[in-house]
This record gives structure tokens, C-alpha cells and sequence, in this order.
């Protein structure tokens, strides 16, 4: 082996190129020297050899005995000319999970989708260790590798098998393995505060550490800390872990020697949905239990994280609440189980709720099952409309906490700074993403609102031309019951209806005045409408935010080639103090973006949307009411035609046919005249479906063009032509 280089006989890599580096050995990249194929090579040290020779081999055995997908695979295991070990393995291009979490857009955790793949990779690769009886005993972010597939997305491997051993079930282990922030506290207090206890350990102290991972993964940082810090002070590290309240899944100390803030929730900063926090935090409080015997069993554990990942989500945005929501439901449930999901998570009750997609009203039965709900994104949710009061609590964020400038000049602690700053400012980034994404879906929502309103409106005028047609004919009808001479003792009944045909046809034109009112008041509101969504596009707010973060960040780049050089120049200095000031200047500007600009325009669109919603509510249940009245009318005049058209029969039978020539022949005459009666009340029922018909072909045709609008450019919806 040359200094820089190192081989075996299939394997060559330079020492320049380190991977990652243990306590027992060093991995390095390399190549298959016939192939010229990337791999992974684990080099062991002089101290691995200190270890027994059972020890030793303990790894190469393990990974000889594992094969799944989300384990970091064993392709050979070779001598240097030393007779050190070398193990060659699968190269993830990705890095590790640590890798990615120090990345300062992942500063506040992973996006929702991207921690879903490391839970569901991890699950699975876990369940493959239990399955041959393995516990890991050191699982935590730098053990676990990102290589991306075939389709681009991530697939995480577990790796380092350094200090996994083969355990049953109710086999103990009392030797230390692991590192230390995700260590189970028993394991912590004998292997760094070194107290003697005659503690064992079973499998459920890797639990422990895949809890410790996925609130690492989930937030960005880790879930125990003291306030000088895990590796400063473990003590005060051992004394949170060990006295943790159950229920709890993190401790914070803020001051130095304060108490400690117990949380039994996710932070806000974090970007999953509550709709994934709701089933997640219940099993990160199960297996971040200290007492082992409390603890979740594997068995719970793959139960309850299997569940979370075979739920489906359903991306909803409540409109009155002006919030959106993520609702992980399985596939297979009902439809009146998904609207109690709804319920529960956005406090609207299952009578209340109204789904909306692409501007129409879902058709939806509490039998249907999810399956049959539309493919939803946040983008492109459902949206929710509540018949209740309710409305926007707010800011849809919290903003982040920015650490003070350090005053003097201090290259490290400048460097330091400027590191968390990044991350600071792309969760900046993401607010203003978030807060253009709202204000799109809040328009996208009140236009298709309104439109729906309006499709009422054009249902109740064809209601009230169907109520008069019928009603012009049910009175036709009775005054030719009069004109035949028709007395019984049902005059009296007869005539009291003929009055109230007579008053429902005089209000009738004030029924049609008012909807046409309603449409009116819609006309101006869409007006509204289409100049706010015509603001969007020229809105730079995103664009002005990514420029300033790339400056934040080219700070960020030479603050940390000055770390590197520590002592400066002169010169040098001087630019690093310049730039601090920049970098003051531009920090004060990106909050003067999201609180003046992005927050301003939020509010002032809620303010706008609160008269909107408190509109279009009332006029929504007017037309309900309206709805219902017709409806009954409806049903009334069908009772009140089917009287008549009995009462024209009875008349027909008490005439004598048998009398003079001329009574036969006005006998003839009528029931001509009731016949023509009878064809003109068809004839005005076929005219109203033929409006009904002209009606439903322009919906399909501005439906059509909706979904062309779509497909070919999605945009805030505006106003069709009045």
C-alpha cells in the first residue's frame, strides 16, 4: 500500500477519499479494479485487533447472514497485505441521514414526504434484523445511508454492524455499544457517567435510538439537550433522558442550571403535517420510554408505524379557516370514516362539511370508499367548506428564532452564526412559499365557492319558471272546473286553494327578484376576486426571498474558508467584517419581506375573505331554504293536480250523455277543451326540460373548459363572462 492509495487484491482507493471514520476502523470510497464499479471500504485499525477474535469476525458474519434492500449489502471481505480485515460493501452516493440533516435547508427537519421514506426504510430494515434475531445497538442518522433509485427517490440502508450481535427475544446483553446522544439512559448512565449497576439490556434499547432518529430526522434537532449541550453536560443529559414524565418525547433546557420544558408534541417549526403528527407522536412516546419494562415491545412498534405508512393522505383546505390539512386515512375505510378524520382534526362538525374539486361539489356517499376520493396534493387539495361560523385563526406559521449577531470579531463564532442563519432563512423561504400557496388556494376556493352559488342561482330561477308554469296551469285547470258548473261541498276547499295558488303566484316575481339580487351581489364579488388573483403573478416575494438567502449563504461560504485559514490577514479581516454588516442588512430584510410585505397581504386578503364568507353563507342558506321551499311547493302542486285531474273525471261521469243533442255536444266540446288543457300543461313541461337540457350542456361545456384550463396551465381561477 502507497501512502496515498490502499488495496487488495480485487480493490483499490485513495485515503483521501474518506467516507466516515469510527472508533474501529475507517471507511474509504473505492473501486473494483476490474470493473471500475464505486464501493464502500471498511478498513479496520490497529484497536479492532485489541478486540477478541469472536468480536472480530461477529460483523463479517452478520452481513453475510442479512440480504434486504434497506441494509447496506456485503460484497467481499479481503486481507491487505497486513492481514488487516477489509470489508467491501454497496456505495451510497446519497451519504448518510447525517449528512442530510446537516444540510441548513434541513436545519427544521426533512420535508413530509421525504421522512415517510426514512421511516419506511427503516421500519423495514429493522424488521429484517429482527426477523434473524439481530439487534443493531448503535442505529442514529450516521448509520444509515441514502442511495437514490432508479425512479429518484431516496432508499435508506442500515449500516455498520460494528456492534450488532445475534439476541433472542428474552436474551440479555450487559456490554456498551452505541453512541451517546442515542443511547437508552441505562445504557448512558454506566457507559458515560460510568455508575456501576447490575443492569442487563434487551432488544428494546434500539427502539430507544430509532426514537431518538426519527425526532432528529423530524425536526432537525435532537429531543434531549441541555443547555450547554448533550456532550458538555451529561449530567443534566442523563438526569432528562432518565426522568423524562411519560408521555413526553423531548426535553429542552434553555438557561444554564433551568428547568427543563417537557413537550409531548412535535414543535411547530417541523415540517409534517399535523395530520402525520397525530399518528406519530403516539409511538415516538411509546418506545422513548426509560424503563424498559414500560416500553413498546418490536411487535407494537411495527404495528403502529406499518399503520401510518399504509394510511393514504388526503390533502384538504379548510376555507373559512383559511387552513390546510393533511388527513391520513386507510384506503379501504368509508367515506363517513374519513369525515369523522376530518372532524376530529379541523374541529368542523361531519353536518357541516362540504368538499369541493376542481369547483364542483363532490358527489359523495357515507358507504363510497376513500379509494374513490380524487388524487389530492398540497397543491391541489380538496377543498373544505364549513356551513358554521368559524373562521381564520391567523398566521399559518410561527416565525423562527434568529440567534444575536456575535459583536466582536470571531472567525469561529461567525462561521457558527452564519451556519444557523442558512437554515433560519430557508425556513423564511418556506413561509413566504407558504403564505403565496394559501392566498392562491384561498381564491382558487371562494372563485370555485362562488361559482357553486351561482350554478344555485341558475337551479332556483329554472325552479321558480317550473313553479310558475305549473302554477299558471293548475289555475287554468281550476277555473275550467267552475266554468263546467261544477258545486259540491268542496267549493269552500276549492276556494281557499284557489287563493293560495293565486298568493304563491304573486310572490313569485319576488322570489326571482331576489335571486337575481344574489347573482348580482356574486357578479361584484367575482370582480373582487379576479383583480386580487390577478395580483399573484406579479407578486416577487419568492423570488426576492431566494436572492437574499443566496447571499445569507455566499457569507456563510467564506465565513467558513476563514474558519479554515483561522488566523487573517489584514485585508481579509477587513472583507470578513464588511460582510458582516452585509450580512445584518440582509437578515433585517428578509424579515421585513415576510412581516410587511407576505403577512400584510395575507391579512388584508382574510380581512377581505371574512366579508366574503359571511356574504356568500348567508346567501348559501337562503338558497337552501329557497331549495326546500320549492321543493315542497313542488310536491304540493303534484297533490294539487292529481285532485283536480280526479275532480275533471268525477265531473265527467254525473254529466248525462244521454240528454239533447246539444248538451252531447258540449260534453264533446270539453273534454276537447280538458284535452288541450292537459297537451298544453305537457307542452310547458317539455319546455322546461328542454331549458334544463340547454343548462346541463353549457355546465359540461365550461366544465371541459375548465379541465383544459388545467391541464394546460394551472392558475388561480378567475370569473367566467357575464
Amino acid at each position: 500500500m502507497s501512502e496515498m492509495t490502499g488495496s487488495t487484491p480485487s480493490y483499490l482507493w485513495s485515503l483521501q477519499d474518506v467516507l466516515g471514520q469510527g472508533a474501529t476502523a475507517c471507511v474509504y470510497k473505492g473501486r473494483n479494479k476490474r470493473s471500475g464499479e464505486l464501493v464502500a471500504v471498511k478498513v479496520f485499525n490497529l484497536a479492532s485487533y485489541n478486540r477478541t477474535q469472536e468480536v472480530q469476525m461477529r460483523e463479517f458474519d452478520l452481513l453475510r447472514k442479512l440480504n434486504h434492500k434497506n441494509i447496506v449489502e456485503l460484497y467481499a471481505v479481503e486481507e491487505l497485505p497486513s492481514k488487516q480485515k477489509v470489508l467491501v460493501m454497496e456505495f451510497c452516493s446519497g451519504g448518510s441521514l447525517l449528512n442530510l440533516l446537516e444540510q441548513p435547508e434541513n436545519a427544521f427537519g426533512l420535508a413530509e414526504t421525504e421522512f415517510l421514506t426514512v421511516l419506511q426504510c427503516v421500519v423495514q430494515g429493522m424488521n429484517h434484523l429482527r426477523e434473524n434475531g439481530v439487534v443493531h445497538r448503535d442505529i442514529k442518522p450516521g448509520n444509515i445511508m441514502r442511495q437514490t433509485g432508479e425512479d429518484g427517490r431516496s432508499v435508506y440502508k442500515l449500516t455498520d454492524f460494528g456492534a450488532a450481535r445475534e439476541l433472542e427475544d428474552d436474551e440479555k446483553f450487559v456490554s456498551i455499544y452505541g453512541t451517546e446522544e442515542y443511547l437508552h439512559p441505562d445504557m448512558y448512565e454506566r457507559v458515560m457517567l460510568r455508575m456501576p449497576h447490575q443492569k442487563s439490556y434487551g432488544v428494546s434499547v434500539d427502539l430507544w435510538s430509532v426514537g431518538v432518529t426519527f425526532y432528529h430526522t423530524a425536526t432537525g434537532s435532537l429531543p434531549f439537550t441541555p443547555f450547554r449541550g448533550p456532550r458538555r453536560d451529561k449530567k443534566t443529559m442523563y438526569k432528562i433522558t432518565a426522568e423524562k414524565p411519560a408521555g413526553t418525547i423531548s426535553g429542552l433546557q434553555r438557561v444554564e442550571n433551568g428547568p427543563i420544558e417537557w413537550s409531548a408534541y412535535l414543535p411547530d417549526s417541523c415540517q409534517l403535517s399535523q395530520g402525520l403528527k397525530m399518528h406519530l407522536v403516539p409511538v415516538l412516546a411509546g418506545i422513548l420510554e426509560a424503563d424498559q419494562e414500560r416500553c413498546w415491545a418490536f411487535e407494537q412498534f411495527f404495528t403502529a408505524t406499518t399503520d401510518i405508512l399504509q394510511r393514504q393522505p388526503v390533502h384538504l383546505f379548510a376555507l373559512r379557516q383559511a387552513a390546510a390539512h393533511c388527513v391520513y386515512v386507510h384506503h379501504y375505510n368509508t367515506i363517513s370514516g374519513f369525515f369523522e378524520e376530518v372532524a376530529m382534526q379541523t374541529g368542523i362538525e361531519v353536518q357541516h362539511q362540504q368538499l369541493l374539486y376542481l369547483g364542483h361539489e363532490l358527489p359523495l356517499e357515507g358507504s363510497m370508499k376513500v379509494v374513490n376520493l380524487p388524487h389530492t396534493t398540497a397543491a391541489r387539495p380538496l377543498i373544505l367548506l364549513s356551513q358554521s361560523q368559524e373562521m381564520s385563526n391567523g398566521l399559518p406559521f410561527r416565525e423562527p428564532e434568529t440567534p444575536t449577531i456575535p459583536a466582536k470579531f470571531d472567525v469561529m463564532a461567525d462561521y457558527n452564526f452564519t451556519k444557523i442563519v442558512v437554515g433560519v432563512v430557508h425556513q423564511y423561504q418556506r413561509i413566504v412559499q407558504l403564505l403565496q400557496r394559501h392566498r392562491e388556494l384561498i381564491l382558487e376556493g371562494y372563485y370555485s365557492y362562488m361559482m357553486m352559488l351561482r350554478r344555485a342561482c341558475g337551479e332556483a330561477m329554472d325552479s321558480i319558471a317550473q313553479i310558475g308554469i305549473r302554477l299558471k296551469s293548475c289555475l287554468g285547470v281550476q277555473h275550467r272546473i267552475r266554468t263546467l258548473g261544477h258545486h259540491t261541498s268542496d267549493n269552500l276547499a276549492a276556494a281557499e286553494e284557489n287563493d293560495r295558488l293565486h298568493q304563491v303566484t304573486e310572490h313569485l316575481p319576488g322570489y326571482a327578484a331576489g335571486i337575481r339580487e344574489f347573482q348580482n351581489r356574486l357578479d361584484h364579488l367575482q370582480i373582487e376576486q379576479a383583480k386580487l388573483a390577478e395580483t399573484l403573478p406579479s407578486d416577487k416575494s419568492c423570488q426576492k426571498m431566494q436572492m437574499l438567502l443566496q447571499k445569507i449563504a455566499a457569507i456563510h461560504q467564506l465565513y467558513q474558508k476563514d474558519r479554515l485559514l483561522g488566523k487573517l490577514l489584514y485585508n481579509d479581516e477587513q472583507i470578513h467584517k464588511f460582510e458582516k454588516i452585509h450580512l445584518s442588512s440582509h437578515i433585517k430584510r428578509v424579515k421585513s419581506l415576510v412581516r410587511e410585505n407576505c403577512a400584510q397581504k395575507y391579512k388584508d386578503l382574510l380581512d377581505t375573505t371574512r366579508t366574503w364568507s359571511r356574504v356568500l353563507l348567508e346567501m348559501q342558506n337562503h338558497l337552501q331554504d329557497f331549495n326546500s321551499f320549492s321543493t315542497g311547493l313542488l310536491a304540493d302542486l303534484d297533490i294539487t293536480e292529481e285532485h283536480q285531474n280526479k275532480t275533471l273525471d268525477r265531473i265527467l261521469v254525473t254529466l248525462q250523455p244521454s240528454g239533447a243533442g246539444q248538451q252531447h255536444e258540449e260534453i264533446q266540446l270539453r273534454d276537447k277543451e280538458l284535452m288541450l288543457s292537459r297537451m298544453y300543461h305537457l307542452k310547458e313541461e317539455m319546455e322546461i326540460l328542454g331549458h334544463e337540457l340547454q343548462c346541463s350542456n353549457t355546465i359540461i361545456e365550461s366544465l371541459e373548459a375548465v379541465n383544459s384550463a388545467v391541464t394546460v396551465r394551472p392558475s388561480v381561477a378567475r370569473p367566467a363572462t357575464l
